[in-house]
């Protein structure tokens, strides 16, 4: 096994650490951009390596889609295939099972589904999830589980999250099957791949704490807290986040999933996580919305017209040094692709420079300070829808 993870620094419940895997190691807390298909949108890998990306996350449905996970593993897996050699982590394609909604049904064998692409029927069981991944040889692979809307009854809640418990034994023992190479046709593309579980349990605090322990119990390589921004208020989200963290191994990676805006960002990490992914940076900015140091802006507004400042004039990256909002507003308008380019590496730089800072604010043990400087210069300028 090649993963492994080091608590390096602390603030308060805020952690810096390093996390080991096969292709690399990550300095935590830290982004993960989100390569749907194997891409960013918008944007080459060169670019993400400039902006310091160390690690990719990419969606298990869709390459197992498309274009399936048999001719990715011929390929020699997803690294190769894509041509990224950092650290890639791949979800199990349970949020995406579960926003097909009219188009699936869940049941104690797994996710019956039918393909947005052609409406054929297929079947996602844990242990299928698990295969999947292995073929595509990730460094981190997710378990299948089960997420509910928001809002769900706590009867639900506690169903989805006992068959989530059920599923992760499932996929845990699939994945050590697989470690042992005791499952004939499935190419196991990386031999240092580690299995991270998913804490459930929606916005009931029983829930989440009950979820969080078993699912140790079960015992994986890291944990992930699933199931959150689905529509709940932002303090309840913390609030689930801060009642299960401390049910969750010290020495071990702690994953919020989907989340989130910056400021979630921050006061996650005040809660003790370690790794997030979003589709904000990128969707955001193919919408014309910019993340700065002052609050959001939208640049297709017509008062940028003739804005000759940089979008965010603390910015140091590239479309923030070479571009003036008049000029991004003109290429939004105008429908050029330069300008989801433009706007992404933007969005991306500031997503990725904000982990920077706080990891920097936790090795100084100024985390605090740097929270309150973080939200006080967010709210000096209303969010432009």
């Amino acid at each position: 096994m090649s993963f492994g993870f080091d608590v390096t620094h602390t603030d308060g419940r805020a952690r810096r650490g390093r996390m080991r895997t096969a292709h690399g190691d990550v300095e935590t807390p830290a982004f993960m951009p989100v390569g749907t298909q194997g891409a960013v949108k918008g944007v080459t890998h060169r670019d993400l390596e400039s902006l310091g990306a160390e690690i990719l996350l990419s969606n298990t449905y869709h390459l197992y889609l498309r274009p399936g996970d048999d001719l990715i593993a011929r390929r020699g897996g997803l690294h190769r295939f894509i041509g990224w050699t950092k650290p890639i982590l791949t979800d199990s394609g349970g949020y995406q099972v579960f926003s097909l909604a009219a188009r699936r049904t869940i049941d104690e064998q797994g996710a019956h589904f039918r393909s947005h692409l052609d409406g054929s029927a297929h079947l996602l069981t844990p242990e299928k999830a698990t295969d999947i991944q292995a073929q595509l040889g990730s460094d981190i692979a997710m378990v299948l589980d089960e997420c509910l809307a928001h809002p769900s009854g706590e009867d639900g809640a506690r169903r989805a999250m006992e068959r989530t418990l059920r599923w992760a034994t499932r996929a845990r023992d699939r994945f050590l099957a697989l470690g042992g190479g005791r499952v004939p046709g499935v190419a196991v593309t990386n031999a240092g791949q580690a299995q991270f579980g998913i804490v459930q349990g929606s916005v009931f605090p029983g829930l989440r704490e009950e979820s969080a322990r078993q699912t140790v119990q079960i015992g994986f390589e890291a944990y992930a807290i699933g199931g959150l921004s689905v529509g709940e208020p932002a303090d309840v989200m913390y609030d689930m986040v801060s009642r299960a963290t401390p049910c969750l191994p010290e020495d071990r990676p702690r994953y919020l999933m989907g989340t989130g805006t910056p400021g979630d960002l921050v006061e996650s990490v005040a809660r003790g996580i370690d790794l997030f992914d979003c589709v904000l940076p990128t969707r955001n900015a193919r919408n014309g919305q910019l993340f700065t140091s002052e609050g959001r802006i939208n640049i297709k507004n017509a008062r940028y017209a003739e804005d000759d400042r940089p979008p965010d004039p603390a910015c140091g990256c590239y479309t923030c040094s070479t571009c003036s909002r008049a000029y991004l507003r003109h290429l939004y308008m105008a429908g050029e692709l330069n300008a989801s380019t433009l706007n992404t590496l933007h969005n991306l730089n500031f997503y990725l420079d904000t982990l920077r800072r706080i990891r920097d604010a936790i090795v100084f043990r100024r985390f605090e300070s740097f929270r309150l400087s973080f939200h006080q210069s967010l709210s000096r300028q209303p969010h432009e829808s």
